[in-house]
């Protein structure tokens, strides 16, 4: 079995290792916390966003910086694999944990989540548990947390205070735009999931995401980094879906392939930020379809088959971007 806190504990300790380079900050709390800054006080940059990528996806995929062709520019872009993409995306790095201590809040992904089970209900379907000693979560926040809140993250996943590492990244920074741009596959599974579709079936996924300028607070980036992955994120998946029943089955494939694009939602067409200001800032009142990728391909492994659906839109990405000819 593999431990998802073993495998992002070594990248952490590469962090550590590479601080200056990486441009992050460093504490070790009185209660053995160790947190790296990734972009609060210090101004992390493409580099800590990989590795808190890496993080996340508690180091089961590859992920490096290419670039993508929007039309009137080119902008820098994550190019990901993995070969464990349920295992990567839905034990790790799915931000399902919304960590909130008083005034302090943050949204939980990252290895620690397989050892505080949020949500249980997740490891359940994929059947997974960390028993790790060690816990390693990647908090996106705009503040570093204190004592009691890494505490209380500490008694969540069972652990001692001294063996519990953060990484803290604010989504109004280059670090987290890269980071968020790498949720691409698990954005995919999330809405397949959400489908339900076995995500348990899928093999290995592949996804080249557009990488967000920082366009304003942390409320406009969140908008614009959500916008990378709805309007112009590629994912292909490899599936086993050879168990169903021949052509009955991938007729139901093709249907799970066709529903999960963006365009599918009543909320697509404009940038994320405009949509969500128009719901009173009120995510309930947003359709959750807006939250998938552009363009979902399929292979199927045991028929040789292959599906596609949805479409890239780099004309809304651009406005989302507020990016202006001089």
């Amino acid at each position: 079995m593999i431990s998802v806190n073993e495998y992002g504990l070594g990248v952490f300790e590469e962090m550590l290792d590479n601080s200056e380079e990486l441009q992050v900050g460093i504490s070790e709390f009185e209660n053995g916390t160790t947190v790296i800054d990734a972009g609060v006080e210090e101004e992390g940059g493409f580099e800590a966003g990989l590795c808190v990528a890496r993080i996340c996806m508690a180091d089961l995929a590859d992920i490096r910086l290419t670039t993508f062709d929007l039309g009137k520019l080119v902008v820098p872009a994550v190019e990901l694999s993995t070969d464990y993409p349920v295992l990567a995306c839905m034990a790790s790095q799915f931000a399902g944990w919304r960590v909130k201590v008083k005034k302090y809040f943050g949204m939980g992904s990252g290895p620690a989540r397989a050892l505080s089970l949020n949500p249980r209900e997740l490891y359940d379907k994929i059947m997974y548990a960390d028993e790790a000693d060690e816990a390693v979560l990647v908090l996106e926040s705009d503040a570093l947390p204190d004592e009691e809140v890494t505490a209380k993250i500490a008694a969540d996943c069972r652990v001692e205070p001294e063996d519990l590492y953060i990484v803290v990244v604010p989504t109004a920074s280059v670090a987290g735009s890269v980071q968020i741009s790498a949720r691409g596959i698990e954005t995919g599974i999330h809405k397949l999931e959400s489908l339900d579709f076995d995500i348990n079936t899928i093999k290995h996924g592949h996804g080249i995401i557009p990488i967000s300028p920082v366009v304003g607070d942390d409320v406009k980036c969140m908008g614009s980094t959500n916008d990378c992955i709805i309007y112009c994120g590629r994912m292909y998946y490899a599936v086993d879906y050879g168990n169903r029943d021949g052509n009955e089955g991938l007729a139901e494939l093709k249907e799970f392939v066709k529903s999960v694009p963006s365009l599918n939602s009543r909320d697509y067409g404009k940038p994320f930020y405009t949509t969500f200001k128009e719901a009173g800032f009120d995510f309930f009142k947003v359709d959750a379809g807006m939250f998938a990728p552009a363009e979902i391909t399929v292979n199927e492994l045991n028929s040789g088959k292959t599906f596609t659906s949805g479409r890239i839109n780099p004309e809304v990405l651009l406005e989302s971007f507020g990016v202006e000819t001089v």
